[in-house]
């Protein structure tokens, strides 16, 4: 089956949007306005929306701080995925991720191609685990925070969604602690 699992209960998760900028203010992020209203639209939950400077100490701490927090199961991040000298969010990522997702990556850049043709090799968005906690990186534009949400992870933040979805792998995210 592939697709809306109707025989299953949705399930919702804890989300945090971090806006990574030294340029925007809550006021006038869309990006992050835009991540909040398609979470709240698919029933989860936004446990707190945020704004950084592209500042590796700001950005490393404000990610650990929600890592450790454990009301929050996903972090996305909106900003300084580019590869100007202020973009330095793949770098945190690699700095605080347990393991990588690629494949989130790999398709985001594949359906931006659609939209924006070869300018999506400028894009360096990402995707991994830390702690429990999904992190996802996306860029800083409102037309990539909506093509992320709505093409990928409103489907794999999904319990519902088939063949497999990553809500449902959440209770296993730390097996590899009980070990230690």
């Amino acid at each position: 089956m592939l697709g809306i699992d109707k025989e299953r209960i949705f399930k919702s998760v804890n989300i945090a949007i971090v806006t990574i900028s030294d340029t925007r203010t809550l006021d006038d992020d869309k990006s992050g306005a835009t991540l909040e209203k398609r979470i709240i639209n698919a029933g989860h939950n936004v446990g707190g929306r945020f704004l950084v400077k592209d500042n590796v100490i700001e950005i490393k701490a404000k990610l650990n701080d929600l890592i450790n927090n454990l009301n929050i199961d996903v972090i996305i991040t909106t900003g300084g995925t580019g590869i100007t000298g202020r973009d330095l969010t793949p770098e945190v990522f690699s700095e605080v991720l347990e393991k990588e997702i690629p494949g989130f990556g790999e398709l985001f850049r594949w359906l931006s191609y659609k939209k924006i043709a070869t300018s999506t090799i400028q894009s360096r968005a990402m995707a991994g685990v830390a702690k429990g906690t999904y992190l996802f990186s996306l860029p800083g534009s409102v037309g990539a925070c909506k093509d992320a949400w709505d093409d990928i992870l409103v489907h794999q933040l999904d319990y519902r969604h088939r063949p497999c979805n990553l809500v449902e792998l959440m209770p296993r995210l730390r097996e590899h602690e009980e070990n230690q």
